[in-house]
């Protein structure tokens, strides 16, 4: 069996919904073999058996032959023990397939969230690649596991139909124009079903948006009064989505109902034609028990026919929906013959605003237009959408560095951050740098009381988002995480936003310790924290119009002032302890 999940999962072929799942098959291709030999061998035992029994009843009963009788039950004991055996096997590859197309998709589509980065949001809703996980690898997953059963079906549809042609020629002949001609009754139904699966699924992602917006903005909207309007908004989508389901679901069930009556109508004419030749002789009563035993068992190659052209138009409706996340391209990709990267201790430019970041100090970036402050920063960490050449690491510009040399020298924690579900020590320690600096990023952090207050502390376990934290707590941890990370050039926006005075005029007064001889950049317009960094670089208009420290900015730049009274004023209003929050 196979090792699941894949060490590579590969490159996909996103061309086409029907070029995806052609290299899903190619890529499993052994188990999905595998998979048809034993669905042919399980549907063929199957196949045979009304053979086996009419021979039984011709030579053993109506001759009263004991040894034939004994003989030819033998015989449907072995063809048991084998339908068996290969029923087994069947299954396990079954689910071998489903399992190894589901794994490749979602590591296919984990690793393009990855490389995506930030610029995942701003091109593809998360409800979208949620539902992906949710839904459509199960989808995907079917049309692997049919195609075993489907293979037996075939090779089972045209061994019976060889036999039935030995014994009788009309018979034989009935049963290979009939069988086609069913499939062509169920045929219009496909196509609107498909419509309706791709709109269902299309309200589906949707609506799984809708819901993680809703989770994630819980807070500010019981802030605002605003649960009511969303509640509503969420229903309204859900109704819309249900009423789509609906719609499939009544196609499916004339699709199902379809499959019971037009096989059994099938049954009932080749019976019945089938008694008209025993009558008259033409067959014997065994034949005719074979051929009742024939037609009903033809019934099972319909509907696994059928069944699989319905898992074919979901899985391709599913795959059009990853092949559009697959084939998204980041904002950054790399470059064919990127530039040395500068030595350690370079100066980090923007042409642009105008900023210089010097190696191995603290600045920080106040902006009379907050916005402009956060654009400023994704830049500096080649985070922006359509990067340009402006912004340079020891003169070479970023965008003509390897864009892996750049997240590993330049990192940008914002206030979009979050917590992953898990061991809180694995979610601070990601690159690795043990108990002694996860406790000193803490201690900077002014994080402490965080790990004190957690059963089990850096054991215990984080919900998803970090939701059982408060807004600062969680601030706090996330600036944890990226002090552990130590890059050569931190950029963090507003980093104790969320945080109380106290709290902030501590971290405030710790982070240019821990971050001494390596380069920090601090988007914020806390008085307590510009007061703690070296150099200060005000934004206005999108350009830098002055620098020095806080208190020169005070005295010389009005417009500086201006924009960090307010701050102050707000902070006296506004701020409480967190233990309020």
């Amino acid at each position: 069996m196979r090792k699941l999940p894949y060490d590579d999962p590969g490159v996909a072929d996103h061309r086409s919904p029907g070029r995806y799942l052609w290299w899903l098959a190619k890529g499993q291709w052994q188990t999905l073999a595998m998979g048809m030999v034993f669905g042919i061998i399980w549907m063929g035992s199957q196949a045979v058996m009304p053979a086996v029994i009419g021979r039984a009843i011709d030579e053993g009963i109506a001759a009263r032959d004991r040894d034939q009788l004994f003989f030819w039950a033998a015989v449907m004991f072995a063809i048991g023990l084998v339908q068996a055996a290969s029923g087994i096997m069947r299954h396990r590859f079954a689910v071998t397939n489903w399992l190894a197309a589901a794994y490749r998709t979602v590591q296919l589509v984990g690793r393009q969230v990855s490389r995506l980065g930030g610029a995942l949001p701003r091109k593809v809703s998360t409800g979208e690649v949620v539902a992906i996980g949710n839904s459509d690898i199960s989808n995907l997953g079917q049309v692997m596991d049919v195609s075993a059963r489907f293979a037996g079906a075939i090779v089972s549809f045209f061994l019976v139909s060889i036999i039935l042609l030995q014994t009788s020629v009309t018979l034989g002949l009935i049963v290979l124009i009939g069988v086609p001609a069913l499939m062509l009754l169920i045929g219009p139904l496909l196509r609107p079903l498909q419509d309706r699966s791709a709109k269902q699924r299309h309200l589906m992602g949707d609506l799984s948006n809708t819901a993680s917006d809703i989770v994630g903005g819980l807070r500010v909207l019981r802030g605002v009064g605003g649960e009511a309007v969303f509640l509503d908004r969420y229903r309204r989508e859900s109704q819309r989505t249900r009423r789509a389901g609906v719609r499939v679901a009544k196609l499916q069930s004339v699709l199902d109902a379809l499959q019971v009556l037009l096989p059994g109508v099938f049954v009932v004419i080749v019976v019945w034609l089938g008694a008209r030749f025993a009558v008259r002789g033409e067959i014997t009563a065994g034949e005719l028990v074979a051929f009742y035993g024939y037609a009903a068992f033809l019934m099972i190659p319909l509907r696994t026919a059928t069944e699989y052209a319905n898992k074919l138009i979901r899985g391709r409706v599913s795959a059009r929906r990853v092949i559009t996340v697959l084939a998204l391209d980041p904002d950054v990709v790399a470059v064919a013959d990127p530039a040395p990267p500068p030595p350690p201790g370079s100066e980090l430019y923007d042409v642009r605003t105008g900023l210089r970041v010097k190696p191995g100090l603290v600045t920080a970036i106040v902006s009379d237009q907050p916005d402009d402050a956060v654009l400023l920063a994704d830049r500096l960490g080649l985070q922006a959408p359509d990067p340009d050449d402006d912004v340079a690491l020891g003169g070479t510009p970023l965008t003509r560095l390897d864009p892996d040399v750049v997240r590993k020298r330049i990192v940008v924690s914002d206030t979009a951050s979050t917590l992953f579900s898990g061991h809180l020590g694995a979610q601070l320690d990601v690159a690795g740098r043990g108990e002694e600096q996860v406790a000193r990023a803490l201690h900077t952090a002014s994080a402490e009381d965080v790990l004190d207050a957690l059963e089990g502390g850096l054991d215990g376990e984080v919900a998803e988002r970090g939701r059982s934290f408060s807004g600062g707590q969680r601030q706090r941890l996330v600036l944890a995480r990226a002090l552990l990370i130590d890059p050569e050039i931190l950029v963090l926006v507003e980093p104790t936003s969320a945080v109380d005075a106290h709290t902030e005029s501590r971290i405030a007064s710790r982070l240019r310790e821990h971050r001494r001889g390596r380069t920090t950049v601090v988007s914020t317009t806390s008085p307590l924290m510009l007061d703690a960094v070296d150099v200060v670089a005000f934004l206005e208009d999108g350009r830098i119009v002055a620098s020095g420290t806080h208190r020169e900015l005070l005295d010389d730049c009005p417009a500086y002032r201006r924009v960090v009274i307010r701050e102050a004023d707000f902070e006296a209003t506004d701020h409480e302890p967190e233990a309020v929050r």
